[in-house]
């Protein structure tokens, strides 16, 4: 019984176990200071909570982009992710949505260089 066991668990996709990062590498622009930032990040978690996304902004002071911000997004898992991300695209849609204006704010305040996505054990 105990090798069945130890079997399965070495064959079950270690992904499952697996928290989900999303990283964007973004610019701040001339106008937003990383204050203004920091209250849309703020904002967005309050959001993020009811859909299971927390984010964080990482500031290189060692790096060859130092003027990249990074924003650091974790969901338990790449599921959970993608609801909340379906839950965020759809309702872009929506100018009167919190993620639509979230995002308008976000679009005057910083550019998107590159987005990744990790699984993190």
């Amino acid at each position: 019984m105990q090798r069945l066991l130890l079997a399965l668990l070495l064959l079950a996709p270690t992904s499952a176990f697996a928290e989900h990062m999303d990283v964007i590498e973004m610019q701040l622009h001339d106008d937003c200071s990383m204050d203004q930032f920091m209250a849309i990040v703020a904002d967005f978690n309050a959001w993020g909570e009811e859909n299971a996304y927390h984010a964080r902004v990482a500031v290189p002071i060692q790096s060859d982009k130092l003027t990249s911000i990074f924003w650091m997004g974790t969901s338990k898992d790449a599921a959970t992710f993608g609801k909340a991300w379906d839950t965020w695209r759809d309702a872009l849609g929506d100018p009167e949505s919190v993620p639509a204006q979230l995002w308008a704010r976000f679009q005057a305040c910083s550019q998107n260089l590159r987005r990744t996505g990790y699984d993190v054990y």
